[in-house]
């Protein structure tokens, strides 16, 4: 992607420095007195030691978190990317006749804190309605690339994409609307909910993909392409056959492979919102 010159986001809050809200500046012997504290109580005593960490502590000091030359790039690129989701989305909102309120992103390391509780990098990237925040931990990229080889920065910039369009969906009202009609349904059917909602936001990706090479001409030769195996990459059916030898259709909660590439595609091909309604279509057909 060419993003010289892109401006950066100023909705960008970095936490990685503060290992999720989790440090803590007291020494082992004033955690022996939480603990004991904790204990006289009638709480448990290891919940200290759960919410603190321990490798920040050495000798009653606060280890600093020094980043390296890669995660500062790979921020200054996901500051930028996001800088992107708010111009096209703020111009197509204005063409619906509303007005864009663009997300936060917190860029976290190991654990962090969100209006939708606690999570780690094992969650992965991920977007709370909340808090109205993108939550992601750079180091999820360097998996892309060593595990699930979806390596790219069209890739990366997918993911990000596909959050900030889970943003979209809380603004249209869609993400209330889902979350009430899964409450009312059975487990299978709320699955198929959440399938129908992930694949809109990868269409919404690709309606952002669309529109931001339309304006900056950002994408380069490979792009779509590492995009696209991304999206082939973390299908429901492949990432299940991978982890267990099998799948379980019902249990889809993001889609397949194929369904994931083709509303991905569909939306960087169109620039058409008209088209990404993934609730009314048959669901095999998808």
């Amino acid at each position: 992607m060419k993003l010289t010159g892109r401006r950066r986001s100023s909705n960008v809050e970095d936490r990685r420095a503060s290992g999720g809200g989790r440090m803590t500046k007291m020494g082992l012997g004033g955690l022996l007195v939480a603990g004991l504290i904790t204990w006289l109580l009638g709480g448990n005593p290891l919940s200290v030691l759960q919410n603190t960490d321990l490798g920040a502590i050495v000798g009653g000091m606060q280890t600093e978190y020094v980043p390296t030359e890669r995660e500062e790039q790979l921020a200054e690129f996901a500051s930028q990317i996001l800088a992107g989701t708010e111009d096209v989305w703020s111009e197509l909102f204005k063409e619906m006749g509303r007005t864009y309120q663009p997300p936060r992103m917190v860029l976290f390391n190991g654990a962090v804190q969100s209006g939708c509780g606690g999570a780690t990098s094992s969650t992965g990237p991920f977007y709370c309605s909340a808090d109205q925040t993108v939550y992601i931990d750079l180091s999820f990229f360097d998996q892309m690339e060593t595990q699930l080889k979806a390596g790219g920065d069209f890739a990366y910039a997918y993911v990000i994409a596909h959050e900030v369009g889970h943003h979209v969906q809380y603004l249209l009202g869609i993400l209330e609307q889902v979350q009430m009609q899964r409450s009312r349904v059975s487990e299978k059917e709320a699955n198929r909910l959440t399938v129908r909602l992930e694949l809109q936001a990868d269409f919404f990706a690709g309606i952002w993909a669309h529109y931001d090479d339309k304006r900056f001409g950002s994408l380069e030769d490979g792009d779509i392409e590492e995009g696209l195996n991304a999206a082939t990459s973390i299908g429901d059916d492949r990432l299940q056959m991978e982890a267990q030898g099998y799948t379980v259709p019902d249990s889809f909660t993001h889609g397949t492979s194929k369904q994931r590439m083709t509303w991905l595609k569909k939306g960087y091909l169109t620039g058409d919102l008209s088209r990404g309604d993934s609730f009314s279509i048959n669901y095999n057909e998808l």
